[in-house]
């Protein structure tokens, strides 16, 4: 997931990824690789705690509109994943309400539970990007792939067979 990203930063200039896009009511593509990048950072800052909550989140706004220091973090992120050990047990903080005030529950996990969440929460973000792409930078090239689950790639491969 993250070579696919990096790849696709890669190719995007810096006005393209920090523009203001209406078919995201003004966000940018920016915003949303740093999003991607925010669970991940979460996730690696936190887990040797045995605690992670994803509301911790330090939405660095250098992400968000250099697509070089992007790729750079992704890269590292990269390098830092690959070292975790996935049936380290932790727990998450849940963030299930819209009010301030609540109780927020400790839901069990492990390093590898989230790390797939991120992955699919990666997936669905890669595919706005893409509508983001091909709606206001029709000549960009992206890979076929970004933005689409393997399970998804694998039935339309099996379809075509």
């Amino acid at each position: 997931m993250i070579h696919q990203i990096t790849g696709l930063l890669g190719n995007i200039s810096p006005e393209q990824y920090s523009k203001k896009l209406d078919i995201f009511k003004g966000s940018t593509l920016g915003q949303h690789f740093r999003h991607i990048l925010d669970f991940y950072l979460v996730l690696l800052k936190y887990h040797s705690s045995g605690l992670v909550d994803y509301t911790l989140r330090e939405r660095d706004l250098e992400l968000e509109t250099n697509p070089q220091y992007a790729m750079k973090t992704f890269e590292k992120v990269l390098s830092e994943v690959e070292l975790l050990d996935e049936q380290t047990l932790l727990k998450v903080k849940a963030d299930l309400l819209y009010v301030a005030e609540g109780e927020r529950p400790l839901i069990p996990t492990s390093i590898g539970r989230e790390l797939m969440y991120a992955y699919e929460h990666a997936v669905h973000h890669l595919a706005i990007i893409r509508i983001g792409i091909e709606n206001a930078f029709p000549d960009l090239e992206i890979a076929k792939e970004v933005g689409i689950a393997p399970a998804t790639i694998k039935y339309r491969t099996n379809l075509e067979n």
